[in-house]
């Protein structure tokens, strides 16, 4: 009996030291509750100021003043001045052509004028003999009538010789072609002793380097918001007095132009409109038929809200920002973007100037997110509303 109860007793203490072991195994499996890590990110501050949108066009150089020289009277050219690419000058000499036909004329017309004049001459002094011959009663009135027609004839024919010298000498001038402006000639000219038509053969083109044009074309819709924002005229309204140019190689040209041109009218192909900026050109380091790339601040927005465009996600036709809200938690935002400034997109709604905006960190930082936030400001990041 004393045997039975003493295993009876050693089988509780088993059961319950069993149960003990099991409870504190259990205890032991409970996770301990610690409260998540703030997410690291980067953030800065909602911008509001007065910006104007950098407008960006492809144009390309032109001359200002572009002469097509043609010949003015016909004949052979004997003589050439100039090289194909020469700078010249106005009154340069640049072709001769053959002169002895209208040296001739010359000439001939010289002499004739000089017998019209002895002929004019003589019937003046007839004029003033028959006067006489009138106040003394020696020939009728009639005569002297005539004779005085006959003056006055032979005026008018000196006057038409002396038209005809000047023709002539015009003529033989014109043989000698000069060039009417200041400019640089391009390489297709003519050869020595090719036949030029008057009127008809183009001898050389010059143009003038400095200043030249960049010629652009604008959307119609660009036009149309201008003419909202500046209730004025394209030229002259203070648009277009900064135009900045960018060559092919990427290099930025150092003087600045203005827009002086407008087209009257949409090009019929494009809908677009013409215009063109006058650019100096000092150098001769802008050529005509050179591209570049045109840029011209818009009108000024004023308060404008910005954000960088690194902030922005954009998610099919939408545009979301991370906003640190209250409490420093992640909160998306949908915004409505404007057009890009720089480095920033303008905000037209979604956003208030005492907003603050992730701009490092977008990808670990989800909705109600703790954050721990470093401001960081826009110099920082390189941020800049220039283009």
């Amino acid at each position: 009996m004393f045997s039975a109860a003493k295993a009876s007793k050693s089988y509780c203490i088993g059961l319950i030291l069993i149960l003990v072991g099991v409870l504190l195994a259990g205890c032991g499996s409970v996770p301990a509750q610690v409260p998540p890590k703030a997410v690291q990110v980067k953030a800065v501050k909602v911008i509001q100021q007065d910006v104007a949108k950098v407008h960006e066009y492809a144009g390309q150089i032109q001359g200002k003043n572009d002469v097509k020289i043609q010949a003015r009277v016909s004949g052979n050219i004997v003589e050439k001045m100039v090289s194909g690419g020469d700078m010249v000058k106005a009154g340069q000499p640049l072709f001769r052509i053959d002169s002895i036909q209208y040296e001739s004329t010359l000439l001939s017309a010289q002499a004739q004028l000089v017998q019209a004049e002895a002929n004019w001459e003589n019937s003046r002094l007839d004029t003033e003999r028959y006067q006489s011959l009138l106040n003394a009663a020696a020939i009728a009135e009639q005569r002297l009538t005539t004779q005085k027609a006959t003056e006055r004839q032979n005026e008018a024919i000196v006057a038409s010789y002396r038209a005809l010298v000047k023709k002539a000498q015009d003529d033989f001038n014109s043989t000698l072609v000069v060039s009417p402006i200041d400019g640089r000639i391009d390489v297709n000219d003519v050869g020595i002793g090719t036949y030029v038509q008057a009127g008809t053969t183009t001898l050389v083109t010059v143009g003038a380097q400095d200043p030249v044009f960049v010629q652009f074309n604008m959307s119609e819709n660009e036009y149309l918001n201008l003419r909202q924002a500046s209730q004025d005229q394209v030229v002259n309204s203070g648009w277009g007095e900064d135009v900045k140019i960018t060559l092919s190689n990427g290099a930025v040209y150092p003087l600045k132009g203005k827009v002086t041109q407008a087209d009257r009218s949409l090009a019929n192909n494009s809908g677009t409109l013409t215009l063109k900026a006058s650019v100096s050109n000092p150098d001769g380091i802008l050529i005509p038929g050179m591209f570049a790339r045109v840029k011209i601040a818009g009108v000024p927005v004023k308060n404008a809200m910005l954000v960088p465009q690194r902030a922005v996600q954009q998610v099919l036709d939408k545009a979301l920002v991370m906003v640190v809200g209250e409490g420093s938690k992640a909160e998306p935002r949908p915004v409505i973007l404007g057009d890009k400034v720089g480095s920033y997109y303008l905000v037209k709604e979604g956003l208030t100037v005492n907003d603050t905006i992730v701009v490092e960190g977008l990808t670990k930082a989800q909705e109600g997110m703790a954050l721990d936030v470093t401001i960081v400001t826009p110099a920082e990041l390189e941020l800049s509303v220039n283009s």
